[in-house]
């Protein structure tokens, strides 16, 4: 089969990668135009593109995929399958071009959590499996017939970071796998509304006021709260002085206990050595490794040898 390859960041290079190594005919890579980056504003390449020039991949780098020119050099390549993986929303025109489809690949078990941030909100809801899907692509955002789904669990610790990088290498095998069942004409697609039980959770774009920490809410659910959005785009709350100045403080990774007390909701507990909790509904969240705004990530240990605790009057918003 001639197969295009669409992707951009570095959760799709394994995919592509382990197609490479199957030695399938990888005809064309379709990856984000390049953008600048860094403080010197240097251009910077996709990680798939990176990984397609150094294998000596077609790259196609369109920036409007309805473009004639690029349709037309889109049609000269005479796919057979195009497989997309985190990359963006196609027109009918471009996945509907190919005689045996295109197929996308989703970070959960489909229909469940549709949308741009699958991982994160598996991990923020406290969910203790999750998968990832193939599907074919159709009008509807990730609403096409499922093709293959696999399984995996979710760690009660596990960050979205952490999870991400396994269902990479899940996602590996498991587009391996459907591409092998494309080949051989085996492929018995599933629609996804015969596997609807319950409610459908969703996974809308992520801003930055959804990071936000709410201390009113319980320990755990503020525990997975900040796993689900390690390390990116991270949980933060305000760090409060006396004079009232607030300092913009990230945080990575926490434990929870559950406690009674009578502190204020958001209030900090320590020892200025050891130990660094804030005060949530039933207990406390145990602060490991934070980030306050223009510092380096650092241990809450670092963090209480370097700062006056004694200036420290809440943690909120």
């Amino acid at each position: 089969m001639r197969i295009v390859f669409m992707g951009t960041p570095a959760f799709a290079v394994p995919i592509l990668d382990i197609l490479v190594k199957h030695n399938y005919n990888i005809v064309g890579v379709i990856t984000a135009p390049d953008k600048p980056s860094g403080r010197g504003l240097k251009m910077q390449q996709s990680a798939v593109k990176e990984y397609a020039l150094a294998h000596h991949l077609h790259v196609m780098q369109p920036e409007k995929l309805k473009h004639p020119d690029f349709i037309e050099e889109l049609k000269a390549l005479q796919a057979d399958l195009q497989i997309v993986v985190a990359f963006r929303m196609l027109p009918e025109i471009v996945w509907n071009m190919p005689p045996k489809g295109t197929f996308n690949l989703h970070a959960s078990l489909l229909p469940q959590y549709r949308g741009a941030a699958p991982i994160n909100f598996a991990v923020i809801n406290g969910e203790k499996e999750t998968g990832v899907t193939t599907f074919f692509l159709t009008h509807e955002i990730d609403t096409g017939h499922v093709i293959m789904q696999e399984k995996c669990d979710i760690g009660s610790n596990e960050t979205a970071g952490e999870l991400h990088d396994r269902l990479m290498e899940l996602g590996a095998k498991t587009v391996l796998k459907t591409v092998q069942l494309i080949e051989t004409g085996e492929v018995k697609p599933i629609p996804q509304h015969s596997m609807v039980h319950g409610e459908l959770k969703t996974a809308h774009k992520i801003f930055k006021e959804d990071c936000i920490i709410d201390w009113n809410k319980d320990a755990m659910s503020i525990h997975n709260f900040i796993r689900g959005l390690s390390p990116f785009p991270t949980a933060f709350t305000n760090l409060i002085l006396e004079t009232g100045e607030k300092i913009l403080f990230k945080i990575y990774s926490a434990t929870y206990e559950i406690k009674p007390h009578q502190m204020t909701l958001g209030a900090i507990e320590t020892d200025g050595k050891n130990y660094l909790k804030v005060a949530c509904k039933d207990g406390y969240i145990n602060l490991i490794q934070l980030q306050m705004a223009g510092k380096k990530a650092m241990t809450a240990v670092e963090f209480l040898r370097g700062f006056d605790t004694g200036k420290l009057k809440l943690m909120g918003v």
